[in-house]
């Protein structure tokens, strides 16, 4: 892919918006690193990211879809090309309809946008007296991210609930595709990493809003008693390797409260690495390195990143 700077002044006209130039990704990211991107683009509606993404490819120029920040590491030196930020109707909610009787149990169908954060779209379920997404309340991350990487907690994923999405390709083609056909993991689909998600409709229970705001309550609690929450993190920092914990394992190697330059594994939470307030991205990844080596030297074990590092190592 070409770099941007080569087509700079052909972007400036092109696009009718504004353009954020060599913005650092700190201000985009939950653990407040990162280096510039070379441009950050906001659209606010399918016409504006199709209209974008036919010119980035027919230029060559890379480009990437980002949500809350909420699991992203960006580089200290960047990242090249645009970075696109879902706004306006990106952020919607609406309730579609009641699906048939299922399983004796009315559904409920609710779309958002990808650009939509998750406790945003759990407080509406909440309002509407919906069951099914309390386990996101505490989960900062967009609708998008969340989707992309199934999301999950306390034993439940986003996944299992998502009816439909509407999706957009990397030559601007919309079209829809049913939840089951996206093919959830642990913390991944399986579409290609250039598909862009536009909304999803969730299937939901009705049931009691006591109920429901007492399980988020709950919840709430938990991340509040277990997780650094008031520090700068980007949540999980690694997945889960099959019957086991990743926090466990950083906690047994000897690793909880080590620390490079101001990048930290949390007290708290073995599987949380916090920024202290310091922190470069180059401390992020040494640190990350770090456990990944121990934990292997240790347990014969490679654990690997639920973060996302934009643009490589």
């Amino acid at each position: 892919m070409a770099r941007l700077n080569s087509h700079a002044r052909d972007l400036d006209r092109f696009w009718q918006g504004r353009i954020l130039w060599d913005s650092p990704m700190s201000k985009f990211s939950t653990l407040k690193v990162g280096g510039p991107a070379e441009a950050i683009i906001s659209v606010t509606n399918n016409q504006e990211l199709n209209k974008l993404i036919l010119w980035l490819k027919k230029h060559e120029i890379g480009w990437w879809i980002v949500g809350r920040g909420s699991n992203i590491l960006v580089p200290d030196t960047g990242i090249a090309g645009v970075v696109i930020i879902l706004e306006g109707e990106f952020r919607s909610i609406e309730k579609l309809m009641n699906s048939s009787i299922t399983r004796k149990k009315e559904k409920v169908l609710i779309r958002a946008g990808a650009g939509c954060l998750l406790p945003k779209l759990v407080n509406y379920c909440i309002s509407q007296n919906l069951s099914g997404l309390e386990f996101g309340v505490g989960i900062p991350g967009s609708i998008g991210g969340a989707i992309v990487m199934n999301a999950g907690a306390w034993g439940y994923e986003i996944g299992s609930l998502v009816d439909e999405v509407l999706l957009m390709n990397s030559n601007g083609d919309i079209f829809p595709e049913q939840g089951r056909n996206l093919g959830f993991f642990y913390r991944k689909w399986s579409l290609p990493h250039n598909m862009i998600l536009l909304s999803a409709t969730f299937s939901l229970t009705p049931g009691s809003k006591d109920i429901i705001k007492a399980t988020c309550r709950k919840y709430q609690e938990l991340r509040r008693r277990n997780q650094p929450v008031a520090e700068p993190s980007a949540g999980s920092f690694f997945k889960n390797p099959p019957a086991d914990s990743a926090g466990r394992l950083i906690e047994k190697a000897g690793l909880k409260g080590f620390s490079v330059g101001g990048a930290k594994i949390s007290e708290k939470h073995a599987n949380f690495i916090v920024n202290t307030g310091k922190a470069s991205a180059a401390d992020i990844l040494h640190l990350m390195q770090t456990v990944q080596q121990e934990v292997y030297k240790r347990f014969g074990i490679k654990l690997e990143p639920e973060v996302h590092i934009l643009g490589g190592v």
